[in-house]
């Protein structure tokens, strides 16, 4: 079915739940649509304006501030009163553009290097191994198949237990650390009204001031654990792209470490849920991998491709420019549909088929491109591949309940499902 595309609304719960037509019709009839109900705001759905986008950081910056629909003044002063009770907010990273995100990077990158992610590797794997057992003695007490809420059960618990365990954050602070991040992402590509955004900026705030005293710490008692590292991370003197050589300030830190704490758990939870959605999809998929575990990369990859938990990123135009014919005045508002981009069925054929042997199977853009790609790509991959290496191992076979719902969280912009029930049977099942 097609919709009228001048009134589209991505908040619409209907769309929520599945956009993916929509932004096929986007990609046919109007792949740069703009959408005068919500602001003069552009969707850019096709993959290679998608990449032309990401490929000009200077014309299409990333200075957006915060992933939301701009608020009424009056609400802008509540918030603004909230965040005075915390740190200063400072664009890193993600919201960063050059040569400030070229400073950012360099120093997040010596502290969240390739060997400090690959260290993780036996906590990933032990935390893995203990999810799987309370899975395990829960079909052995249920007579051999056990209902469960995969996302609360597993999906959740993994990658926030992994991201606390970088940041050094107590068994005791994990409700905290889960709650904070639910915080950090409230407003993100939803409707969320100014008193549920007061709420979460509260969160955020406690937040700075728990890894804000953290730090302070690492200062006089040095750890083994990411806080230290970017407290110590300095630009080499030969860093010819560099000149601003300081070292990373406060608020700095703490922007970069809500970065990681989000990056770090919410999208690779939403990926592992989606990833399990598939296979009980595709029971033939499921059978494949238990028989040959090196298909394990292909299905994380094409998981990535189809689930895409980071739907879409905004991007401020700089100066008169056009996209895909469409003029673009400076300081449009954009939203690059990486989701879109993802099922662009000239890169993808059959791009709504779960296909995990598709040739170029690596090439979505779930992790974004670019300068801004995700600086813990290879963290979440490993994540997904030591997952569904260890469920693949022990789980003998699984069927998504008749029950499930599948309702995603309320968000344009990090898609996820909210529940997920699978019924379990472990390959061994112990008491």
């Amino acid at each position: 079915m097609s919709t009228d595309l001048a009134t589209f609304n991505p908040f619409d719960p209907t769309v929520l739940q599945c956009p993916f037509p929509h932004y096929a019709q986007m990609r046919e009839e109007a792949p740069v649509l703009r959408l005068d109900h919500l602001g003069g705001l552009y969707l850019v759905t096709r993959h290679d304006l998608v990449l032309e986008v990401v490929r000009d950081p200077q014309l299409y910056s990333s200075q957006f501030g915060g992933a939301s629909m701009p608020m009424p003044a009056e609400d802008r002063a509540k918030m603004a009163e909230v965040m005075r009770e915390g740190y200063p907010r400072v664009p890193t990273m993600l919201t960063a553009d050059q040569p400030d995100h070229t400073r950012y990077r360099r120093l997040v990158a010596k502290a969240f290097s390739p060997r400090a992610i690959a260290d993780l590797e036996p906590e990933i794997r032990r935390i893995t191994t203990e999810l799987l057992d309370a899975i395990v003695a829960k079909a052995a007490a249920a007579g051999g198949t056990a209902s469960v809420e995969f996302v609360e059960e597993f999906a959740v618990p993994l990658p926030v237990r992994v991201i606390a365990k970088a940041l050094n954050v107590p068994d005791e602070r994990l409700a905290d650390f889960k709650r904070w991040s639910d915080d950090s992402i409230a407003g993100i590509g939803t409707q969320l009204d100014i008193d549920g955004r007061v709420a979460a900026e509260r969160g955020v705030n406690e937040f700075q001031h728990y890894f804000a005293e953290q730090l302070e710490r690492r200062r006089t008692e040095p750890q083994d654990d990411l806080l230290t590292n970017l407290l110590n991370a300095r630009i080499d003197d030969d860093d010819p792209d560099v000149t601003d050589r300081r070292p990373l300030d406060m608020p700095e830190m703490l922007s970069i470490v809500q970065q990681l704490l989000v990056a770090g758990n919410e999208t690779t939870t939403k990926m592992l849920t989606e990833m399990m959605r598939l296979l009980g999809e595709h029971p033939d998929q499921w059978d494949a991998v238990r028989a040959d575990p090196d298909r394990v990369d292909r299905i994380v990859e094409e998981t990535l491709r189809l689930s895409t938990p980071t739907q879409g990123m905004f991007r401020i135009v700089t100066r008169d420019t056009e996209l895909g014919g469409v003029p673009l005045p400076e300081g449009s508002r954009i939203v690059i549909v990486f989701s879109s981009a993802n099922r662009d069925e000239s890169v993808f054929p059959h791009p709504d088929e779960f296909d995990p042997d598709r040739d170029h199977v690596r090439d979505h853009l779930a992790f974004g491109k670019g300068i801004h790609y995700c600086l813990g790509a290879n963290l979440s991959r490993l994540e997904g591949r030591i997952a569904l290496q260890e469920l693949a191992a022990r789980i003998e076979s699984f069927r998504l309940a008749d029950d499930n719902q599948y309702g995603y969280f309320p968000s344009f912009m990090l898609r996820g499902l909210t529940s997920l029930t699978l019924e379990m049977t472990p390959a061994t099942v112990t008491a």
